[in-house]
């Protein structure tokens, strides 16, 4: 087998992670509503994916650079995702449903400089405490960790959300 074969196949492979991520972290940031940002992003995806699609157009016969382009999309999505994960962009909504607990978990968010809003409310076994808090998505580890140190049995629910107007003073 020659060694261009392979060479070609890895260079596709490369190309499409690089293009995958960044069409993952171009689709959250549309999400957010960061139009040019975006815009920009899909700018290089677009052409990263042209040049891989190209190199594949013109050797069609070679099996080595369909598992290349193959490979890369899957390993572009993983390193999107992770790449976005570690940006932490964006901010997340939280509903925390606590029976017992409510309070010690308010009390020990807000020491720790994370808003809460709490909000009474009615289960099918009674009085529940819902706790409403609006972070960014680099704190969510965080305020996961001192919800489950004081109620792991606590029902979390997560979204993502777009702050429309206000302040949100996340504490670091």
């Amino acid at each position: 087998m020659d060694l261009s074969f392979l060479l070609g196949a890895l260079l596709i492979m490369s190309l499409r992670i690089i293009d995958v991520s960044l069409g993952t972290i171009r689709t959250l940031v549309t999400v957010q509503g960061k139009k040019y940002i975006a815009a920009a992003i899909g700018f290089f995806e677009v052409t990263i994916w042209v040049i891989a699609i190209r190199h594949i157009m013109q050797n069609l016969d070679n099996l080595w650079n369909i598992l290349g382009y193959s490979t890369g999309f899957a390993l572009g999505t993983i390193i999107g995702i992770s790449l976005e994960q570690m940006l932490g962009s964006g901010y997340l909504q939280l509903y925390i449903f606590s029976m017992n607990y409510a309070d010690s978990i308010a009390d020990e968010l807000r020491k720790n400089k994370i808003g809460v809003t709490l909000l009474p409310g009615e289960g099918g076994s009674g009085g529940v405490a819902i706790l409403m808090v609006l972070i960014t998505r680099k704190r969510k580890k965080e305020l996961l960790k001192i919800i489950d140190n004081i109620d792991p049995s606590a029902f979390i629910s997560v979204q993502t959300a777009t702050p429309y107007r206000g302040y949100i003073h996340s504490g670091k």
